[in-house]
């Protein structure tokens, strides 16, 4: 009777994966025709190519370690992903919401995957170590739970703020977070999201930001090339989420969109605008996709889906935003917070009292300064988050500040006043002055 093969064990010291490994793990993957599983929800998409990013993160770990027998530590989902996305490669979701009636479209495999060719018979990598996949049988790890007291802790804004916005979100469906730079919109749009979820649940979260090349094909719906060289129509951002809360009907979903107006909206969007009205959600609702085939089937928007947007006023190089979209969000004004909370913040990381004090009240000084300007106004103030410390104790609180007016405040107040040099060395005369 044959041996059974050993147990591949967890190195209680995991070496840290490098962007090159994971390219050498590509390289043999490929080389190889290794065969990979198929992944569920996420795919590593890397020139075209799609890999399952578990057996791809757990190839390059035991490159790393030597150990053709090494098990990547971290389970699938989030963990694994974050640690490749943290190495710039690119971590996409599956499949477009499907209308009741296309279970058998439903249970096709994902278009373009990469499942890998016919094993050779004899796998040999003499000059680079490694071993084809061994799946792990690690589960993966619930999501931390998250409270309001802890978003409470965080934020800089009062309870009935933030009871506000999440309200908001609940009633239409749609929440648009708007305001100057630097005032915490993304930041509160995460934990709005994780308040929504009950959890740091980023399986049940996409994040995409909004940008001048972005379009309607990589947000909706588009034609890719393969690996072939072949054109292949592929679902974006919106009916990969979609799919996945549809599948999932008894939680909630979150899309973050980030800096909404750098994007052509009206364009990015296309037909799909009605759909995300709270009363245009589900089968009921579906629409024919216009590069969908004729037996396609429609794509509606699922119930448990909710959008966070955020929304820079302070750039005019940006066109409006379409009224028709903005009247389908609730909508949030941001403000900068440079009260008690803010000074409670700086007061924890060793900044002394009476510097928090004089800080705060030169900063609400500028930027009323700013709101008069006829050329500026409150939209161009100065956020508070230039002045939220990093994490642990501040060393040297006086030189953090003074590089933080140096090499961030400075450079923002010689855009604002191009024209008027004399004015931008006045106010910085006046926040250097708090350090003496």
């Amino acid at each position: 009777m044959a041996a059974a093969a050993p147990e591949p064990v967890v190195s209680a010291a995991v070496p840290p994966l490098t962007r090159e490994l994971v390219l050498r793990a590509l390289r043999q993957i490929d080389r190889a025709g290794a065969p990979l599983p198929a992944s569920t929800v996420y795919e590593l998409v890397y020139r075209s190519r799609r890999y399952p990013p578990r057996a791809v993160a757990e190839w390059a770990h035991r490159l790393a370690t030597g150990d053709a027998a090494a098990r990547w530590p971290h389970p699938a989902g989030t963990p694994t992903n974050a640690v490749l996305e943290a190495l710039d490669f690119t971590i996409s979701t599956k499949r477009p919401v499907l209308a009741p009636g296309h279970a058998a479209d439903a249970a096709e495999p994902a278009d373009g995957l990469y499942l890998g060719g016919p094993a050779p018979a004899a796998l040999a990598l003499a000059a680079e170590p490694g071993a084809p996949y061994a799946p792990a049988s690690l589960p993966p790890a619930p999501a931390a739970p998250y409270t309001k007291a802890e978003a409470l802790a965080e934020l800089l804004i009062t309870e009935d703020e933030l009871d506000a916005a999440l309200s908001g979100l609940a009633r239409r469906r749609n929440l648009l977070l708007q305001g100057p730079p630097g005032t915490g919109k993304t930041f509160l749009a995460r934990r709005l999201a994780w308040l929504l979820l009950g959890a740091r649940d980023e399986s049940r979260l996409e994040l995409v930001q909004f940008h001048p090349s972005y379009g309607y094909e990589d947000f909706v719906l588009g034609f890719r090339p393969d690996d072939r060289g072949q054109f292949r129509l592929v679902p974006g951002v919106l009916p990969l989420l979609c799919q996945r809360a549809a599948a999932d009907p008894g939680r909630p979903y979150v899309l973050l969109i980030d800096e909404l107006n750098r994007g052509q909206v009206a364009r990015i969007f296309g037909e799909l605008l009605g759909l995300l009205e709270a009363d245009k959600r589900g089968p009921a609702h579906a629409l024919r996709l216009p590069y969908a085939p004729p037996e396609a089937p429609r794509f509606f928007v699922p119930e448990n889906l909710f959008v966070v947007a955020t929304l820079n006023l302070a750039d005019r190089s940006l066109s409006p935003l379409d009224y028709a979209l903005r009247r389908r969000f609730a909508v949030v004004a941001l403000q900068p917070q440079f009260g008690a909370p803010l000074r409670a913040l700086l007061a924890a990381h060793g900044v002394p009292g009476a510097l928090a004090e004089r800080l705060t009240a030169r900063l609400a000084a500028l930027n009323q300064t700013i709101s008069d300007d006829p050329g500026l106004g409150p939209e161009f103030a100065v956020g508070h988050s230039y002045f939220v410390p990093p994490p642990g104790p501040l060393p040297a609180p006086a030189a953090w500040l003074r590089l933080v007016i140096d090499q961030e405040i400075g450079p923002l107040l010689a855009d604002y006043w191009r024209d008027e040099p004399a004015t931008v060395a006045a106010q910085l005369r006046k926040l250097r002055g708090i350090l003496e």
